[in-house]
């Protein structure tokens, strides 16, 4: 019986083989349906030791998050070129702005991140299952995309947190996922805050995906990510009236480095 079992399971891993290979679809199918499970078994298994090491939400947790999903990249074939760490050694509170492309952003966080340091996050992630467990117990702040008003009110509390936790906060300034090998036009929320909290902006870039992952052609293999943190701009001195250049700024500089890293021309 035992034996008929495992001829059975040899067969039904062997067609799938066969299928992915065959299949862009199958194969794209596949490996996301398995990162998703591999997301949501972690994100279970994980929680119940961050609520016994460090009692509940906490930014804390991230330290144990992001040894968990570092070993993400193992399963995926996947390499990650890191330059610039030392940039994120700055004292005190820090705004770090990095490119979206895709659901897989968040090996490349949790490959970087450093040390205290909160993400901010659309409000819909709270409702992603165990997911969305895990991502609230490591501290991350949610906020209602949809909401101008209520955005403005979770951008003074993150001002105050910075403030009072001593924490950098990473955001995404393009507001949503770009897998196009280039940069949509930056939000300013994350520019009002560092210059209102007078904290420097870290630009962290990651090169494009598009050579590996791309839904629309239903790619998924294995590849290299290059990633790059960017030197400190300072925002001492500067005023609400500065924060349409500052914006630019960021946005260009990172746009020059993502063509750069990902060998495409400017």
């Amino acid at each position: 019986m035992a034996l008929g079992w495992l001829l059975w399971g040899a067969a039904v891993l062997l067609l799938l083989h066969v299928l992915m290979e065959l299949s862009p679809a199958v194969n794209f199918a596949l490996r996301i349906g398995f990162y998703s499970l591999l997301c949501l078994v972690s994100s279970a298994l994980t929680a119940p030791v961050c609520l016994l090491l460090n009692g509940g939400r906490t930014v804390k947790n991230m330290r144990i998050i992001k040894t968990v999903v570092k070993t993400f990249k193992y399963f995926f074939g996947l390499r990650f070129e890191v330059k610039g760490l030392e940039n994120f050694e700055v004292k005190g509170p820090a705004i770090i702005v990095s490119n979206h492309q895709s659901i897989l952003d968040m090996m490349g966080l949790m490959e970087v991140l450093p040390d205290d340091c909160v993400q901010v996050g659309k409000k819909e992630l709270m409702y992603a299952g165990t997911v969305g467990l895990i991502i609230y117990l490591g501290g991350v702040i949610f906020i209602n995309r949809k909401s101008t008003t209520s955005a403005k009110m979770v951008m003074a509390e993150v001002a105050k947190t910075m403030a009072t936790d001593n924490v950098k906060v990473w955001v995404y300034p393009e507001g949503t996922r770009n897998c196009t090998g280039d940069l949509l036009p930056f939000k300013k929320g994350a520019f009002h805050l560092a210059v209102q909290a007078q904290v420097p902006v870290i630009p962290v870039v990651y090169s494009s995906f598009t050579t590996f992952y791309n839904p629309k052609k239903n790619l998924f293999t294995s590849g290299k990510i290059k990633v790059e943190i960017l030197p400190p701009i300072e925002t001492k001195g500067l005023t609400s009236d500065d924060v349409s250049d500052l914006t630019d700024r960021c946005f260009h500089t990172m746009r020059e480095t993502l063509f750069r890293l990902s060998g495409h021309p400017s």
